[in-house]
């Protein structure tokens, strides 16, 4: 066999670049939501993302219908706008107890807004009401508005702020994705969910026993084609109040497969996690 001449050797090489360089540049322009590189375990367990982030004092007063709050930003914004959430806390809880959240989740490519209730003993209905006023302020009022696409969209919560963001997943449709954190309600609206939304529940938790709330909660999402369930191992209704590793991961995964589309996530979820730190993890791979 001849020897390949230099050109064929160059245009060669030119087809292996392009294969290298272009083509993964041409999968992240198909989906023009996608931000940051490509995940790893290692990636979406870490305590910090890949985006350096910045926050800003929300004062009480800065828009009807809620309390206060602290927003979290990237400060990158070359690579577009960004989904945004907001994280209410549970029954007599301030925001100290979901702050956590916050930093963990905007640096991985989130506007992250955290809030204190209007009351402390204020129950779901009321905490949903105050969670999507102040989406609605994140997204038109607030001073990184135009770092958000008011598209892309979730919202989140722990205990009775949990109960109130499944009750903010049903009344909103539009929303991209929920997560509820032990969530604690009198009403099951399950069935009235079609939002993209994760449940956990925590198997020593005694104020919302999964038996009672959690477990409930997700067999009544009927409607909803895309939903996932897990049972915390040696956890409590309190465990969801400091910083958790798992907590944070499957987060993650589910506020980047739906709020930005981002199908490089499915293979954490699909197949369905033999994970450790879980006694129960059940799901319907994304369609």
């Amino acid at each position: 066999m001849k020897p390949l001449r230099p050109h064929v050797l160059l245009a060669i090489l030119a087809v292996i670049i392009s294969i290298a360089f272009v083509a993964p540049a041409q999968a992240a322009a198909g989906n023009p939501y996608q931000r940051g590189p490509a995940p790893t375990q290692a990636s979406i367990t870490a305590e910090t993302g890949p985006f350096t982030v910045a926050s800003t004092v929300v004062p009480s007063g800065s828009g009807p219908g809620f309390n206060d709050g602290t927003i979290y930003f990237p400060t990158d914004t070359s690579q577009g706008t960004f989904g945004a959430v907001v994280i209410m806390p549970g029954f007599v809880a301030p925001q100290a107890e979901i702050a956590w959240y916050g930093p963990r989740l905007a640096s991985q490519g989130f506007v992250v807004m955290t809030l204190d209730s209007n009351a402390l003993w204020d129950f779901p209905t009321d905490r949903s009401n105050q969670q999507l006023a102040a989406l609605s302020y994140l997204t038109t009022k607030s001073a990184v508005k135009n770092e958000i696409d008011p598209t892309r969209t979730a919202v989140m919560g722990w205990s009775m702020g949990g109960g109130g963001t499944l009750e903010s997943a049903a009344s909103t449709p539009s929303l991209k994705a929920a997560i509820a954190l032990a969530p604690w309600d009198i009403v099951n609206v399950g069935d009235q969910i079609t939002v993209p939304t994760m449940i956990f529940g925590a198997d020593g938790d005694t104020v919302a026993p999964v038996s009672t709330f959690t477990l409930p909660a997700y067999n009544a999402l009927t409607n909803d084609h895309d939903k996932a369930f897990i049972e915390l191992r040696n956890a409590d209704h309190f465990t969801f109040a400091s910083p958790n590793t798992t907590i944070a991961e499957y987060s993650i995964v589910w506020l980047k497969r739906f709020v930005d589309n981002d199908t490089r996530y499915d293979q954490f979820i699909c197949p369905t996690p033999h994970d450790p730190n879980t006694v129960a993890f059940q799901n319907t791979c994304p369609m």
